[in-house]
């Protein structure tokens, strides 16, 4: 019989598609990873990989070892949510999976509350675009801005949020519309409603700045050098930015909290669910 973690380290690498994200998911460094499909090739045999000069290819041998494997990563997972739900406990390690401006903003610092409520609950706070997995228990419970559709997921609406172009006072007063000049989203977030909305407005005026980092624009919208497209909870308690209105009807996202149905029942989970309700109520106003 192959050794259980080093098949897991073949099917994640087989999933993820190379080395570094491997072990990005998996926890561990790259060599790590290297080194469980290299003793999984020697334990069965079969050459699975070809190493290639940056990266690792699977051997039509190597995709239907991972085919085959990967129903059985999948019953692991569930059988590690089914005994983790089964303990009636206010304690353990709870992940959460949030994208980085709610995390920052609503729920990092109300996170005292949590901690005086429940003491013997830990906690990780991932800040994060993508949509981690809890099927793979890549978190336990995850905020997102879109419906699940993956199976298992129980997905709840806990409100909504919109967006509005902000720009420092001095610049909203000296510069006529027809100069704006914008801060946009880099290319990672070109399919985002509100990256396409910005897109739209910004026509064939020029955007100056490109970043991912909401921090960064609201600093550089702060100082001048244009408008940014922020969530309403950033840009409104923000002194040094003002609302600009040369257009309406800008997006909005809604906020679903996500669990796996075998998890929900869970009291330690149920608990930071309902924190987590109360970080985000003022987006259902």
């Amino acid at each position: 019989m192959p050794d259980w973690e080093d098949l897991r380290h073949f099917v994640t690498l087989a999933r993820e598609g190379s080395l570094s994200a491997a072990a990005r998911v998996l926890g561990v460094d790259h060599a790590t990873v290297a080194r469980r499909v290299a003793a999984l090739e020697a334990d069965t045999g079969m050459k699975l990989v070809d190493r290639r000069a940056r990266s690792y290819v699977l051997t039509d041998t190597g995709r239907r070892v991972a085919d085959t494997a990967a129903p059985m990563e999948d019953a692991a997972f569930a059988v590690e949510r089914t005994a983790l739900a089964a303990k009636a406990s206010l304690r353990g390690d709870i992940t959460i999976s949030s994208p980085p401006s709610l995390t920052n903003a609503l729920i990092a610092p109300h996170l005292l509350r949590l901690r005086q409520r429940h003491p013997g609950i830990r906690l990780t706070l991932i800040g994060e675009k993508r949509a981690a997995s809890l099927n793979r228990r890549e978190a336990d419970i995850a905020v997102r801005l879109s419906r699940p559709t993956e199976p298992g997921l129980i997905a709840r609406k806990v409100g909504s949020f919109g967006f509005s172009l902000y720009g420092s006072p001095q610049y909203l007063k000296e510069t006529p519309p027809s100069a704006f000049a914008f801060i946009a989203y880099d290319r990672s977030m070109d399919d985002s409603p509100q990256q396409k909305w910005l897109k739209a407005i910004v026509a064939s005026r020029e955007i100056v700045l490109y970043s991912s980092d909401l921090e960064n624009q609201t600093a550089a919208a702060r100082v001048g050098i244009g408008l940014a497209l922020l969530p309403h909870f950033i840009g409104d308690p923000e002194p040094g930015l003002r609302r600009c209105t040369i257009a309406s009807n800008a997006v909005r996202r809604d906020v679903w909290l996500v669990v796996h149905r075998d998890m929900r029942a869970a009291p330690n989970v149920r608990a930071v669910m309902e924190f987590l309700d109360d970080c985000l109520k003022d987006l259902r106003r």
